[in-house]
């Protein structure tokens, strides 16, 4: 009996250990987003599998991508306060299992989009995890523009939703990727400002860095809102969407440009940038949302 007792607290753990190891919270928002751009792009008649396999198929490649991500970083994470505990710098799990589960979670979804939804879903979902890993990841450490890099991997699962349902991409399916675009630009901005010091002391080159008055960065956050705020209109001007969406996207970028801008005139304000990180969260799954219910 004691045994067993013993046994669910380090089961427990131990899938505790695996969820933050493929960043469960972020593999999720990816899932969403794909579920996103299916729904958007989906036309006529749908099934349930086509559906499935399009988010196990997203899920899976996210989960593989954030965990290869954390094995090549993991000496880097344990020099970060927010990082340090992660499974991998804490000892609780070895580089080969890490490595090893990130490449089988990477080939599995992969697999799952080629055989259950088409070639060029899966074909973007394997793009996603080279450039993130091979790209991106190496590129943290030699160019602030790792940011801009970094972006485009995070702005390709909802054109895997799009294209796994539709099969093809076109401009209205390369509009929903901008607004993933544009949307992380401010929100990473913000994390790059809120974990600046830590970043510095991992080695990463953030625009944050030598930014001692966060002018530079909370101008770049304003400037890309207010470029998402434009496109996020481009809809209802080219593609059809309801009066309701184009005044619900007004309001939402309005309101996220506003804290964008509060960002920028702060003075490196703390509390300013943890309010355009919390805006950032709440207006990509309304924005989503009302293009769902516009389509």
């Amino acid at each position: 009996m004691k045994s067993a007792v013993q046994t669910r607290p380090r089961a427990a753990a131990a899938m505790a250990d695996l969820a933050e190891l493929v960043k469960a919270r972020l593999s999720l928002l990816t899932v969403v987003t794909a579920m996103a751009g299916f729904a958007i792009g989906v036309q006529g008649n749908w099934t349930w599998l086509l559906l499935a396999a399009t988010l196990g198929g997203t899920a899976l490649s996210a989960a593989g991508a954030a965990a290869l991500n954390q094995w090549w970083e993991r000496a880097h994470d344990a020099r970060m306060k927010r990082t340090r505990e992660r499974p991998l710098p804490a000892g609780r799990m070895t580089a080969s299992d890490a490595l090893l589960t990130g490449l089988v979670l990477s080939v599995s979804g992969v697999l799952c989009l080629a055989l259950f939804a088409n070639p060029l879903a899966a074909g973007l979902a394997a793009t996603t995890i080279i450039f993130y890993i091979l790209i991106y990841t190496p590129l943290k450490r030699v160019t602030t523009l790792n940011t801009i890099i970094g972006a485009v991997p995070g702005a390709l699962p909802p054109l895997i939703g799009w294209t796994a349902a539709r099969g093809s991409i076109n401009a209205e399916g390369l509009t929903l990727f901008a607004i993933l675009f544009l949307w992380q630009m401010p929100h990473f901005l913000a994390i790059a400002w809120l974990y600046r010091e830590d970043y510095a002391q991992a080695g990463f080159k953030m625009l944050s860095e030598n930014d001692e008055s966060g002018a530079v960065t909370g101008r770049q956050a304003f400037l890309y809102a207010l470029a998402l705020l434009a496109v996020s209109l481009l809809p209802s001007v080219f593609f059809e969407y309801s009066a309701v969406y184009f005044y619900g996207a007004l309001l939402l970028g309005a309101g996220f440009a506003s804290m964008a801008a509060n960002f920028a005139v702060s003075g490196g304000s703390i509390p300013a940038a943890r309010w355009l990180f919390l805006a950032s969260i709440a207006y990509l799954p309304l924005l989503l949302a009302l293009m769902v219910l516009a389509r």
